[in-house]
């Protein structure tokens, strides 16, 4: 005798669910990020403070074209990694798509590096298509 088994059908997701199914398992789909300019604070620890680094990053076609880095420095060591990193962060971003940035040092400043990363991922977030 066999034993009835249960069988649950589930109505189709909607394209724009299955489009975000697709990627969250690891496929790539073209215009993950949404086009625009997004803003967002990376705080990072220092041996003397915490500080923070406001970040201002412009998309388009999931590409990088813009990026400005602000910072309120607490510690003066801080005032010139933030300066190095500021000036160098430009030619490690613009050009490069959104989810191939990782950024762990420019111009000799690594902790403020983690700052970026933490803003970066909250742009990444809100900008998810």
């Amino acid at each position: 005798m066999r034993t009835p088994t249960l069988s649950i059908k589930r109505p189709p997701l909607p394209p724009f669910r299955r489009l975000r199914a697709r990627a969250a398992a690891g496929g790539s789909s073209a215009g993950s990020y949404t086009d625009g300019t997004y803003e967002a604070t990376g705080q990072y620890a220092t041996p003397e403070s915490v500080e923070t680094v406001d970040v201002t990053l412009t998309i388009a076609d999931d590409t990088v074209t813009d990026v400005t880095v602000t910072g309120d420095p607490q510690a003066a060591e801080s005032r010139r990694y933030q300066s190095e990193f500021i000036g160098g962060i430009k030619d490690e971003v613009v050009g490069k798509k959104v989810d191939e940035i990782s950024v762990s040092k420019v111009a000799g400043s690594s902790l403020t590096s983690g700052g970026f990363m933490e803003a970066l991922a909250t742009i990444k977030s809100e900008a998810r298509a």
